[in-house]
């Protein structure tokens, strides 16, 4: 063969054998994570086994990101006591575009930060805002693109399924 060819071949090869980024989805364990909060306090997944968590992936750009903030701040002020974790992982590459994000929406959940990219990677989160609802083992429940009002009510009531009752 000719060492164009070869090339070509080896070439063809290699991209067969690349791994493909894989989409975290119901059902499957939440990919781990610990991340710091403003104040430099990390937060894991992994320390949070036993609590219903929310994980939202957000930026400051993100238009539909503030309408979540809002829903996500009546959801923790809801059910927190009851073993709901909000956590809203942030990808702006500058920590100050999302302070200025978070004084005009300001957060009653914790926000975390990943500007590295590695969580949303993780997790295979294609378009802002993307969350995923984890049960009290770990595990991915329901899966959000974006945001839509008229999912909110649904939403919710996976949420309360999954915790304690009262």
């Amino acid at each position: 063969m000719s060492r164009s060819l070869l090339m070509i071949v080896g070439l063809f090869g290699a991209l067969c054998a690349a791994p493909v980024a894989h989409a975290a989805a119901t059902g499957e364990a939440a990919p781990a994570f610990s991340l710091p909060t403003a104040s430099g306090d990390a937060v894991s997944l992994e320390r949070m086994r036993g609590k219903v968590v929310y994980v939202d992936f957000w930026a400051s750009w993100c238009a539909p990101c503030r309408r979540t903030f809002p829903w996500m701040n009546e959801m923790q002020r809801k059910y927190g006591d009851r073993g709901l974790a909000i956590v809203a992982v942030n990808v702006d590459k500058k920590r100050a575009d999302a302070e200025r994000f978070l004084a005009q929406v300001p957060a009653a959940f914790t926000i975390v930060y990943d500007a590295a990219g590695a969580t949303p990677s993780a997790y295979g989160v294609k378009g802002m805002p993307s969350a995923y609802l984890v049960d009290p083992a770990g595990r991915i429940v329901a899966v959000e693109q974006g945001f839509r009002e008229e999912a909110a009510a649904e939403l919710e009531a996976r949420v309360r399924a999954l915790l304690p009752a009262k």
